[in-house]
């Protein structure tokens, strides 16, 4: 076999994996999810010291690590980034106070330049001239739906307001 027989197969996973890596806010939850990690390093306390503590200590683990979650769905669910965007910059500014100044602020940073990046992110619509031979047929665009209601106008807005004022539509019958 020939060296360029071996390649083919290489540069066809590195393109899906570039194709999929596109498709979704990957930095930003990579980020998201190293600045959570980085967060429990600098914790200096046992668990059991932490949580014999209350609330305050158990929040210093619960945030990074709902934090590396987010980060985690982010790439995995991009539907729901501005959630989980959102979330990361509420968790990002609480390690502030809850995990020694947010990991020594690279942790903090980090979650919050990651839930910023995923808050931006838009997914790319693809072009019909991006598609290659290989794609899938495109579809027809349907045609025109035909109104609901029968009843209801069908005539433009012009004609609706050019039009002479008549009788009002509803008049009441009076009763005898």
């Amino acid at each position: 076999m020939t060296a360029g027989q071996h390649s083919a197969p290489a540069a066809g996973v590195r393109t899906r994996w570039r194709r999929w890596r596109r498709a979704r806010p990957f930095t930003a939850g990579l980020l998201i999810a190293l600045g959570g990690a980085e967060m429990p390093v600098t914790l200096r306390a046992p668990l059991g010291v932490l949580l014999h503590v209350g609330p305050q200590g158990l929040a210093a683990y619960l945030v990074p690590l709902i934090l590396v979650i987010c980060g985690v769905l982010l790439i995995t669910t991009p539907q729901q980034r501005v959630f989980y965007a959102v979330l990361s910059l509420v968790l990002g500014l609480v390690s502030w106070l809850t995990s020694n100044l947010g990991g020594f602020l690279i942790g903090m940073l980090l979650a919050l330049v990651g839930g910023a990046l995923a808050f931006a992110w838009t997914p790319v619509k693809r072009r019909a001239t991006d598609v290659g031979p290989a794609a899938a047929p495109t579809e027809v665009a349907p045609a025109p739906r035909e109104p609901v209601d029968s009843s209801a106008p069908t005539e433009s807005l012009d004609a609706i307001l050019s039009a002479e004022p008549g009788p009002p539509r509803h008049t009441r019958a009076e009763r005898g």
